[in-house]
């Protein structure tokens, strides 16, 4: 993906990349945006990236990809998300975007696969010397403490900023290494990344409970199943990435 720049108004860039083919990922308010209902859908705002597939300025429509779904908008909700109430005399909406452009043709998968088996040792060589998830739940209790004393809805923000990202990170790791290994590799490593986000989700439920009841005893211990899978991982990924440079 390549930085869009905007100076005019975002339907306008957006609506040159789509007529050149092209998929735009824009940052957008998610108070407008219905899939994130419960959430903040009309409640708070927030800032998240969605990738637009199709927009239609006229009848004020838009589909658009965000987290693993497909999803349309419209009416208000499309003035929303494009910010269309804000007059000359307000900040401008200038939001970080991006656009990607898609090949005349698409490598088969065994290519994908030989390139992300090269690319993978790489991005391996570069991890953390020290468990991060360790670290995190070093202060994670302090941290629960601390927001526990201010309003409920800064408990969404929290979460989604750090649990929320752990556990998806890693279920994309999970999923990633089960397709790059075809059953054959990386099973064990993928289990363990998988182990990760299911701690990362449960331990979002656990920490609702407590904030809502500013009990916080239990939650010491939450994140060691999680701490103690990256190490597994780490490990299982040094061996079978050992093998092959043997």
């Amino acid at each position: 993906a390549t930085e869009l720049a905007i100076f005019d108004r975002v339907e306008s860039h957006v609506a040159e990349q789509i007529a050149r083919g092209r998929l735009c990922m824009v940052e957008m308010d998610s108070y407008f945006m219905p899939d994130t209902h419960g959430v903040s859908y009309r409640t708070e705002h927030g800032k998240t990236t969605i990738a637009i597939n199709r927009m239609d300025v006229e009848n004020r429509q838009l589909d658009y990809f965000h987290n693993g779904g497909f999803y349309h908008l419209e009416g208000e909700d499309f003035d929303g998300v494009f910010q269309r109430h804000l007059t000359d005399a307000d900040l401008p909406f200038l939001p970080y975007t991006e656009f990607a452009k898609f090949p005349k043709h698409v490598p088969d998968q065994a290519h994908q696969r030989r390139v992300a088996a090269i690319l993978l040792p790489r991005h391996f060589a570069r991890r953390p010397q020290e468990n991060p998830i360790r670290a995190f739940a070093s202060v994670f209790p302090a941290q629960v403490e601390a927001i526990a004393e201010r309003p409920f809805g800064f408990f969404h923000k929290y979460a989604f900023n750090t649990l929320r990202q752990l556990g998806a990170n890693f279920e994309l790791a999970a999923s990633h290494l089960e397709w790059l290994g075809q059953g054959k590799r990386f099973a064990t490593a993928s289990a363990d990344a998988l182990q990760i986000a299911e701690t990362a989700k449960a331990v979002q439920f656990q920490l609702a409970r407590a904030v809502m009841r500013k009990k916080f005893d239990a939650l010491g211990g939450t994140l060691q199943p999680a701490a103690d899978a990256w190490d597994r991982l780490m490990a299982a990924l040094a061996t079978e990435l050992g093998r092959d440079a043997a």
